[in-house]
């Protein structure tokens, strides 16, 4: 917030906005904020948000009001036509280029980074054996078995802390250069016998029908042997690729947890549900299937601090002189913009809403 003051902004926060992540009102009134017992959106010349804007919140906004959040473009297009016909100028932190210049603005990483962590920690609560190898007199216990499909900042952040943890873990990813990614962070990369897939931007791209039925059948043998599965391959804009069946996590051991960090998206695994723990009957006992839902939000005051940082950099990007006046030259701000001058600029979007008229 101090970073944002000293570009000459003045700053309007909502009352009690941050209580939920530990950041009470006098934490921001100290840096420099004015609080208010409700925010009016037609007074704003710039809205900082974190979930996608409702269309009724949309058209409250001034004509050339700033938005900047998350805004899933791909699924909330009431809430993206809604601000094109508002004549608002937003960006999505979801459309930040994946350039080295944008990587301080990149909210999907610092809030993957997150969730990768938390979702290691839900299925050890719910793993009923331990994580480390245990050498004792009354005999040895053996590591848990975890494997991570998708080794995007999400993947690897997994894998780190199921190593700290003491977990014998492996992993695999369609991308070239995740090898290298999951040897470096002390996991065991599972080669399979298909082409890399690598859609840029350090995006997998999505894998043709066939293709796909061909990589969970080589993916099936590793699946059944994990104890702890988690998956957390997306495509930003589509549905999360189907990777495990019911019939793979069938063939998991009783007390096997499998942890679907896309499930939000549609799910990495069958019969996932965003929210809900499954028990999936196998021989002996179940299996517990957790849809992770906004999982970042389990860990608010640290998700909070890595996004607050993000938003204030792609600001400081289009201030000058305590005016805030985005420069559509600039690759990482043209990028970023959903919606500018009545007009939807994301061409996939567009499309979209297109479309459906």
């Amino acid at each position: 917030m101090r970073q944002l003051m000293d570009l000459g902004l003045d700053l309007v926060v909502e009352s009690q906005a941050g209580t939920a992540a530990g950041y009470g009102n006098a934490a921001y009134a100290a840096a420099g904020a004015s609080i208010v017992p409700e925010l009016t959106a037609a007074s704003l010349d710039v809205l900082l948000h974190v979930r996608p804007l409702e269309p009724e919140t949309a058209r409250e906004l001034r004509p050339g009001t700033v938005t900047i959040g998350f805004a899933s473009p791909g699924s909330e297009l009431p809430g993206v036509d809604a601000l094109a016909g508002a004549g608002v100028t937003s960006f999505a932190l979801e459309l930040v280029p994946r350039i080295s210049r944008a990587q301080s603005t990149d909210a999907l990483s610092s809030q993957a980074l997150v969730s990768g962590y938390r979702a290691v920690l839900e299925a050890a609560v719910r793993y009923p054996r331990f994580f480390p190898l245990y050498m004792t007199a009354a005999g040895t216990i053996p590591p848990a078995r975890v494997l991570v499909l998708g080794a995007g900042v999400a993947g690897l952040q997994a894998i780190g802390t199921a190593k700290r943890l003491g977990a014998r873990v492996s992993a695999n990813d369609i991308r070239a250069a995740s090898a290298e990614e999951v040897a470096s962070m002390g996991g065991t990369f599972i080669q399979l016998d298909l082409d890399a897939a690598d859609g840029g931007g350090g995006y997998a791209r999505e894998l043709g029908k066939d293709r796909a039925i061909r990589q969970r059948a080589l993916l099936a043998p590793h699946v059944g042997a994990a104890d702890i599965l988690i998956t957390t391959a997306a495509i930003p804009g589509r549905a999360a690729p189907l990777l495990v069946t019911t019939d793979m996590v069938g063939a998991m051991r009783a007390g096997s947890v499998v942890v679907d960090l896309a499930a939000e998206s549609g799910g990495n695994v069958e019969g996932v549900i965003a929210g809900q723990d499954l028990q999936i009957p196998v021989d002996g006992g179940s299996v517990t299937l957790v849809g992770l839902q906004d999982a970042a939000s389990s860990m608010p005051s640290d998700a909070s601090r890595l996004f607050a940082k993000n938003v204030a950099n792609l600001l400081a990007l289009m201030t000058t002189e305590g005016k805030v006046v985005p420069d559509f030259d600039d690759e990482v701000v043209a990028g970023a913009c959903l919606t500018h001058g009545g007009a939807v600029r994301h061409a996939a979007t567009a499309g979209a809403l297109e479309a459906l008229r």
